[in-house]
């Protein structure tokens, strides 16, 4: 299967910076700094993305986690403004679980899956960081892989072959 890429320049997509990791290299003069910025970049509708930036300034990480993130867009599948069905998505020790939510319940996430659901259009979601981890890189990555799972009731009935099921008329009295 082919992944078809979603063209980023025609959205208007909004960054935000997630995480900003300093790392340090022991030299014989002393200690080079360099930063890893991981970023989530979404149009607020409907596609998101997530990418890690390395340089030795954090405003050029920033600016190569924005351009990897907006080459890795996904579509996020709703059922008006929530999930269409729990979902749990894994990579390496992280766990995360996407479950719908009522109307008004809002987004219910930690910062790293709050970033991504608020930038991909998901206004209600309650949401669970289940793996034995604190890596935002691992937990950005599985909540993205649950999305990815994630599919509508339609896209369901076609691969079982199977129309949509009509909804209960009311009875003639």
């Amino acid at each position: 299967m082919i992944k078809k890429r979603i063209d980023a320049k025609s959205l208007d997509l909004k960054e935000r910076v997630v995480a900003i990791n300093r790392v340090s290299k022991v030299v014989k003069g002393g200690k080079r700094f360099k930063f890893a910025v991981l970023v989530v970049v979404g149009d607020g509708d409907r596609y998101v993305g997530a990418g890690i930036g390395k340089a030795k300034e954090i405003a050029e990480a920033v600016r190569k986690g924005i351009e990897k993130a907006s080459k890795e867009l996904v579509a996020i599948r709703r059922n008006g403004d929530t999930m269409p069905h729990p979902v749990t998505g894994c990579f390496g020790a992280a766990k995360v679980l996407l479950k719908p939510a009522p109307a008004g319940t809002g987004v219910i996430a930690g910062g790293v899956v709050r970033a991504i659901m608020e930038l991909g259009g998901v206004k209600d979601v309650v949401t669970k960081v289940v793996g034995r981890t604190s890596n935002s890189i691992n937990v950005a990555w599985a909540t993205l892989e649950a999305i990815k799972e994630t599919r509508t009731a339609d896209e369901i009935y076609k691969l079982r072959g199977r129309k949509p099921a009509e909804p209960a008329s009311a009875s003639a009295d």
